[in-house]
Parts: C-alpha cells; sequence; structure tokens
C-alpha cells in the first residue's frame, strides 16, 4: 500500500503534527468524501506501508520531524511556482524561504526524494508565457543539483476553479502556446540538468523530450525501499493520470494556505475550516466520531514483491 499525503490537502505545512501522530499510532481515519458518514480505519503499520508520498508548498513544519518517517520509503513532491500572493496567499516568501527549504530538504533526504513541481502553469495578463520562461529558468538554475526531476501541468478549467480566477483574466491555452512554453521549459529543464515530466495532460509532449510524469511513483519507491513494490495504476484518478494506487489520508476543504486556482477547495464548501476542530492528536483530521458514523476497517496489504 501506498500513502498519500495528500493530494486534498497540504499536510506537510498544515498538519504536520497531526500527521506525525497518526504514523507515531500507527492508524488513521479517514471520512468518504462522498458519503461524509462512512469512515475508514486505515493501518500506517510499516509492515503494510510501502511508501509515503508527501504532497506540499511547504514543508518546513514537517522537516524537523521527519524521524518519525525513518521506517517508510517516502519522497516529496514540492511545489514551487513563481506566482505572487495574489495567486497563493498563504505561501511564505520563495525567494528567501521557500527555495532554501528546498534546498535544506534536498541536503537531509537527497535529491532523489525531493521532485519539483512547477504547476499549475497559468497564462494570464499577468502571467505571460516570457514571465514564465523567465520565472522557471531562475528557480531551475537555483535548483539544479538538489532534484532530479520537475513536473509541469498547464490549469484544468473546472467550474470553482473559473470562479476563484475570475479577476485574474485568464488566457486559455492554445494547443501551440503549449507546445511553445513545452518546447522552451524542457530545454531550460535539460540545461539544468532536470528531467522534465507532465502530469496528466492530453497533449504529447515526448516530440520535446517530455514523457508522462508518474507522480505517484510505484518505481521510485521499489528504489528507496529496496525492494519491487508493484502497485496497480490508480483507477480513481483521471484516465491521463499515470499514478500508482494509492490511498489518500487527506480530507478536502481543509487546505489553509488558500491558492486560488486550487481543485480541492470548493467556495461553498469550507465546512470543515468553519464547523468543525481539528486536533492534533485526533484520528480524524477535522470533527469528532459521532454515534451516526460508521467505522470500517479497510483492507489494505503491502505491494511487495518476494
Amino acid at each position: 500500500m501506498i500513502i498519500s499525503a495528500s493530494r486534498r490537502t497540504d499536510l506537510p505545512a498544515c498538519y504536520s503534527d497531526w500527521l506525525v501522530k497518526r504514523f507515531q499510532e500507527g492508524f488513521v481515519l479517514v471520512r468518504n468524501p462522498f458519503r461524509f458518514h462512512q469512515i475508514s480505519r486505515i493501518s500506517l503499520s510499516p509492515e503494510v506501508v510501502d511508501g509515503v508520498v508527501f504532497w506540499t508548498k511547504n514543508p518546513l513544519p514537517l522537516i524537523p520531524k521527519l524521524d518519525a518517517f525513518q521506517e517508510y520509503a517516502y519522497y516529496f513532491l514540492f511545489t514551487l511556482n513563481s506566482y505572487d500572493r495574489s495567486l497563493e496567499p498563504g505561501i511564505p516568501p520563495k525567494k528567501e524561504v521557500l527555495i532554501s527549504a528546498f534546498k535544506r530538504l534536498s541536503d537531509q533526504i537527497g535529491p532523489d526524494r525531493v521532485i519539483w513541481r512547477y504547476d499549475p502553469i497559468i497564462i494570464s495578463e499577468s502571467y505571460s508565457i516570457a514571465y514564465h520562461l523567465e520565472n522557471f529558468e531562475r528557480i531551475a538554475h537555483e535548483l539544479s543539483g538538489y532534484t532530479h526531476q520537475c513536473i509541469i501541468s498547464f490549469l484544468d478549467f473546472y467550474r470553482d476553479t473559473g470562479k476563484n480566477l475570475a479577476a485574474f483574466h485568464l488566457h486559455p491555452f492554445s494547443d501551440e502556446s503549449q507546445r511553445i512554453l513545452a518546447n522552451n521549459l524542457g530545454k531550460i529543464a535539460r540545461s539544468n540538468r532536470l528531467e522534465l515530466c507532465a502530469c496528466a495532460e492530453n497533449m504529447d509532449l515526448s516530440a520535446f523530450q517530455i514523457q508522462p510524469s508518474h507522480c505517484i511513483d510505484s518505481q521510485l519507491l521499489s528504489k528507496l525501499a529496496g525492494y519491487p513494490v508493484l502497485a496497480e495504476k490508480d483507477k480513481n484518478q483521471r484516465k491521463e493520470c499515470d499514478c500508482a494506487a494509492s490511498i489518500d489520508i487527506g480530507t478536502y476543504n481543509t487546505c489553509r494556505i488558500g491558492c486560488r486556482y486550487c481543485y480541492a477547495v470548493h467556495p461553498g464548501n469550507r465546512r470543515f475550516l468553519t464547523d468543525q476542530t481539528h486536533d492534533s492528536n485526533a484520528p480524524l483530521l477535522f470533527g469528532e466520531v459521532s454515534a451516526q458514523d460508521i467505522i470500517t476497517d479497510r483492507s489494505v496489504r503491502s505491494c511487495r514483491i518476494g
């Protein structure tokens, strides 16, 4: 079993104490995002967890606590964009804080275990293709040698995304603009010793030496774990997604960073941040177990071969 921590919220940045406590106690409770009163009890024992993937824009709160995960194979997907606080209001300054945090994390756990994400790429009046190329090159130069891979994606337009970004006057991507950007980003990445991959994109970018990414990567976890991890493709993601199957232990509508483009926070459904409480010692990320809740032990097993 692979644990995703988390596509749904930034656990390392916002809830690092809770995250550590769950692994120390060896289990977590996760509400079904579609059936509120159904709760899964998921074992976090090293005997069944083959790896952990941390998704974050700010690992600093978790870095001093990484000893709690020494029995696990893990790596970070560290999103580091070039946007200002109008789009990413809850993130520390990038030049002064986050680039050095990336380097610190890489020095501590190794460049194989820190993957840079530059996504989603947004084109607008303020964020042109030229803007992205200039700033991507600046960040890539800073991170060269501290990571081996960068993952990009172009903004997907969902209903809530369009509402949240209406004031930013977005420019829809044409196929040609995607190709121009991909070609030049690929050149910049290679000049900085970075493999560039694309996350869940419809367009074939292989002509620019950009392959589909495996953000949750069983091959990388096999290398880190020291044994083969055979995980199937995740059937619960978009068809373009090549991630290995995982169990996500986060909760939607709980991220405190507030990125305007976020797919996991819906403006009309932030009940968890207003009506419920977070307790870092509780098995649930938010709220408490009620008499109406049904808790079921989720069947999990190691994907180890041999």
